[in-house]
């Protein structure tokens, strides 16, 4: 399943967040963790359990911080379902992590969906658009 685009919500009184159905589709539960570079990043049961089988896997020559990597990830990892009317709730820890207090932003990111504070995101957003152009040539595209 492809998962991408860009929808901008609130969360409401209940930390709940809506989550498009074009990204949630037959998915009735999100593994929530913290994300990088400052977002909540929601994956699929399946593509954790992939996560989790390639960090083990992962050839790491700083063996401390690839734990502390590790224990950052998976510590502040929770399983939440999607209600009925598809929203998600937004633990206050990684809510505060994030930045989270009420514009969020969801973000389609092809395996996984990230969550993040709107402000956050288009701070982010300005930033990486200021240097794609140069990594597109890197990268040959």
């Amino acid at each position: 399943m492809f998962l991408g685009g860009e929808y901008q919500h609130t969360l409401d009184g209940k930390r709940r967040v809506f989550i498009p159905a074009r990204l949630r589709s037959s998915v009735a539960r999100f593994v929530l963790t913290r994300g990088l570079e400052g977002c909540v990043s929601l994956y699929t049961e399946g593509a954790w359990k992939k996560l989790l089988e390639k960090l083990q896997n992962l050839p790491v020559a700083n063996k401390s911080q690839a734990r502390a990597f590790k224990r950052l990830l998976i510590s502040g990892a929770t399983l939440e379902e999607v209600d009925g009317q598809g929203r998600l709730l937004v633990p206050e820890s990684l809510g505060r992590y994030a930045g989270i207090r009420k514009d969020v932003m969801i973000i389609g990111m092809d395996t996984h969906i990230e969550i993040w504070s709107s402000e956050k995101w288009n701070k982010y957003r300005r930033s990486a658009e200021s240097y794609t152009n140069r990594i597109a040539e890197q990268i040959d595209l």
